[in-house]
């Protein structure tokens, strides 16, 4: 990469790459073309993101362009599609990021879904209050998202609740895996927010119904596809943010300058249907507490 351009990132889930060549200009009096790369597809990525557009004065089949590409939770997948994005000379570039940024370079920014420690137990507090008897809870996620299942398990030592991780990095694994949970008497599942889970979003909803255990997602696009319930960053509002610094960018700022930032607007969405489904009765204190309730 050339020091002309620079990333915006949203950890985990998006990141922003910017082209120097408008510098000075005034974008919106031209047509700019911006590349979405994504780990996994949903609706509020993009949405979010078009949202956040259309306030800074950019709108598709005026002044804008989005070329979306998706990975479809193979994260090996991101490099080469970069590339072809790179390719296409587009003038922002937003991928998919999911590691760490533990090697930045002074050309990206952005914004991240990382919380404090607390946050993680969250999920498991949330979902006990909806499964009061769950006394041993699965955990859904990759070899090496251990940092979120470390802060459960300090929450569930303080529950006295017992944790299972299902290891999961393949698609072919996921039956087996919820063999695993059910074999260990599993009462609960919490999906940790990755891009595999999330590309496979229907599977794991649709698993979770056949062994009849209730799950908290850290997503909601998980709850849109029929899942119980979930807590976590709101990504439109992310992707929304996002277009804000693509704007900056785009009119010269340089992303070393941008400092990261991180979520503001968590979301609990409770699916009751799926509740019903499953024989759970959902706290009147927690529905109050939802900010989206799929009946």
């Amino acid at each position: 990469m050339t020091s002309s351009r620079g990333f915006l990132v949203v950890s985990l889930l998006v990141a922003l790459l910017g082209f120097s060549d408008f510098a000075g200009a005034q974008p919106k009096d031209r047509t700019v073309r911006i590349g979405l790369l994504a780990p996994a597809s949903g609706s509020d990525d993009i949405e979010g993101f078009l949202t956040g557009m259309r306030d800074l004065g950019y709108a598709e089949g005026r002044n804008l362009i989005v070329e979306y590409r998706v990975a479809d939770g193979k994260i090996e997948r991101l490099d080469d599609l970069l590339t072809e994005l790179i390719q296409h000379k587009v003038d922002v570039v937003e991928t998919g990021v999911v590691a760490s940024l533990a090697r930045p370079g002074g050309n990206i920014t952005g914004l991240s879904l990382q919380t404090s420690e607390g946050f993680a137990g969250k999920y498991l507090e949330l979902l006990r209050e909806a499964v009061p008897k769950a006394s041993r809870v699965a955990i859904l996620g990759r070899p090496l998202a251990s940092s979120p299942i470390q802060a459960m398990e300090h929450a569930a030592r303080s529950l006295d609740v017992r944790l299972q991780l299902v290891a999961i990095d393949q698609a072919g694994q996921l039956d087996r895996g919820f063999s695993e949970m059910t074999a260990q008497n599993a009462d609960a599942l919490i999906v940790t927010p990755s891009p595999f889970n999330l590309a496979h979003r229907e599977r794991i909803v649709t698993l979770a119904a056949k062994h009849r255990l209730p799950a908290m997602y850290g997503l909601a696009a998980f709850i849109d596809a029929g899942g119980l319930m979930s807590y976590g960053a709101s990504l439109r509002d992310l992707y929304r943010r996002a277009a804000t610094y693509v704007d900056k960018i785009l009119k010269g700022a340089k992303p070393a300058d941008l400092p990261v930032e991180q979520a503001t607007k968590f979301e609990l969405v409770i699916n009751l249907k799926t509740a019903r489904a499953l024989g759970l009765a959902i706290p009147p204190a927690l529905r109050v507490r939802a900010d989206r309730i799929i009946e």
